[in-house]
């Protein structure tokens, strides 16, 4: 076989010289021959005889080898040495050119190529980009949508593509939307659908593309997919039914995607997928809740929603998940109730509707996921809301569990929402006994490292907590205060020049309340505040520089 390869190779070098298409045709033949018997031996030869660059030539549109030519490329560009090689010997540019041609042999042959020598590679891909194979690839999906092998390898090559963002542009400059929604309505089997699936996934990351899809009737498809596949048992059934509701929830996440589905809450997708959350089925319950939270992105959607009664739906959905415990289902669910209790009208519905009492069910979750969600719902809810911080702030429980959480370096996300929570309850509340429940349960340390928080946002509503803590209970804080060096810290923010304004004005309202304090009233002293609140005096911020007055003129009078 080697010796017969050798031959071919040497006969195909001077046949291709002389343009001799029957000598080239058989010696085409046996070198396809021999990659099907070995490829990597065979590639290794064509390497080492110095074949590869003799192709190009070969590539020519009208000729009668093209096919021949681009499937042997096809098949030693498998072999990852012979990349570089298939590049150098300048195979690309004629490949592309041939994704013009009306054979449909050649185009198989020719995306097989160029598919195999970019495989893996994103600059390559990229070369590829530029060179404008997109538009034609699309095209060719439109002209040959009945070709299996021809509609796979564009499907392949646009899968391998759709994974760079410089492609993004040019999909959406196509039609693609369309062809890829046309060719998934004519498929009936799971894996030319799960082929579709896996193109539409990356390029509905793009928004311009998301609307495109939605335009297309996507929506549609999927709702069907979920309809035919939401009892079934088969592996296949439980697959498409995850892509499919996934890739909805997907498309939501554009806002004009989601705007036009959402049809001022009366569109049938917008009802139909809030008919999973009562679903049996985890995936769609999952699905239908991420699609809430993704609708719930302005406050208008928000307040149509919580007039139509979702807040039930989802509250129901959670009691389900306090037992079974699904945990993307209960911080789906969370998320969803959070931006929902983001419009001031709404807060009040939701509070009335038990929204607080079965989030506190999930108190004792040991995911950090759901515990984010949760102080984020809660904190979101007692916004503006008195009575609820009121009545939240003396549940010892929760304020126990904020303090732990507090602590939770593993978990930043969770350890700043405890942090937030717990000056919320105190600030929306200004609560006598709510301070009180904050001090017994040891929180106060916790707001002054707050007031620390490189979050110029934590640090104001670290301060406001403080400075209502100093004002309705200095006597019970004091301990606390002194403990958690909370005059050092003030000393630190009005001294660092960086610290924005009303940082320095709310530190400075603190100082004052602490001088009743004797141990406080000391430390201020040994500091010696009075030197840094003066220089204060030439803020450039008016409210500072008069704060500054007024600090200066408590502290000279109680020196």
């Amino acid at each position: 076989m080697a010796d017969n390869l050798s031959e071919a190779l040497k006969k195909l070098k001077l046949a291709s010289a002389d343009s001799a298409t029957d000598n080239v045709e058989s010696c085409l033949d046996c070198l396809l021959k021999a990659l099907a018997h070995n490829n990597a031996n065979a590639s290794e030869k064509v390497q080492e005889m110095g074949v590869l660059p003799l192709l190009p030539t070969l590539l020519a549109p009208q000729s009668s080898c093209t096919p021949k030519v681009a499937n042997i490329i096809a098949e030693v560009a498998k072999n990852e040495f012979m990349r570089s090689p298939c590049v150098e010997a300048g195979l690309i540019p004629p490949l592309v050119q041939l994704l013009h041609s009306k054979d449909q042999e050649v185009l198989l042959q020719t995306g097989r190529a160029l598919g195999n020598i970019c495989y893996d590679s994103h600059s390559l891909q990229a070369q590829l980009i530029n060179m404008g194979v997109i538009p034609t690839l699309v095209k060719l999906l439109g002209l040959h949508s009945d070709n299996t092998a021809l509609t796979e390898m564009c499907l392949i090559a646009f899968g391998n593509l759709a994974e760079l963002e410089s492609s993004k542009e040019q999909f959406a400059s196509t039609n693609i939307a369309e062809e890829l929604v046309r060719l998934f309505q004519k498929q009936t089997e799971h894996e030319k659908k799960e082929m579709i699936f896996e193109v539409l996934a990356p390029l509905a990351e793009n928004d311009v593309i998301k609307l495109q899809l939605v335009e297309a009737g996507l929506v549609e498809c999927l709702l069907d997919v979920v309809t035919h596949t939401v009892d079934g048992e088969r592996d296949e059934d439980v697959a498409q039914l995850k892509t499919a509701s996934d890739l909805m929830v997907l498309l939501l996440l554009g806002d004009e995607s989601m705007q036009k589905l959402f049809e001022a809450g009366k569109g049938s997708v917008f009802e139909r997928v809030l008919s999973w959350v009562p679903s049996h089925n985890h995936q769609l319950q999952l699905a239908g809740a991420l699609a809430i939270a993704n609708f719930a992105r302005n406050d208008g959607n928000c307040i149509h929603m919580v007039e139509s009664g979702i807040v039930q739906k989802l509250l129901e959905l959670l009691d389900r998940h306090v037992e079974e415990g699904n945990v993307t289902v209960q911080h789906a669910a969370l998320s969803a109730l959070r931006n929902l209790a983001i419009p001031v009208v709404n807060k009040a519905k939701m509070l009335s509707a038990g929204v607080s009492d079965t989030v506190l069910k999930f108190l004792p979750s040991e995911m950090p996921p759901v515990q984010f969600k949760l102080l984020g719902t809660l904190r979101m809810l007692i916004d503006t809301q008195a009575d609820a911080a009121d009545q939240l702030g003396n549940n010892a429980k929760l304020v126990e569990r904020l303090v732990e959480w507090c602590e939770a370096k593993d978990h930043a996300g969770v350890m700043g929402e405890s942090n937030r929570l717990l000056s919320a309850l105190i600030r929306h509340s200004k609560s006598k006994d709510v301070v009180k429940t904050v001090i017994q349960g040891a929180g106060v340390k916790h707001l002054v490292v707050m007031a620390m928080s490189e979050h110029m946002i934590m640090q104001n509503e670290a301060l406001v907590a403080l400075g209502l803590i100093a004002g309705l209970d200095l006597v019970g804080a004091e301990k606390d205060f002194v403990g958690a060096g909370l005059v050092q810290v003030l000393h630190k923010l009005l001294s660092d020049e960086r610290t924005a304004p009303e940082i320095k004005y709310n530190s400075m309202i603190l100082i004052c309340a602490v001088m009743g304090s004797e141990p406080l009233h000391k430390e201020v002293q040994g500091l010696a505040f009075i030197d840094v609140v003066s220089k204060l005096r030439s803020h450039e911020n008016k409210t500072v520089s008069h704060q500054a007055s007024l600090t200066e003129q408590r502290l000279t009078a109680q020196s």
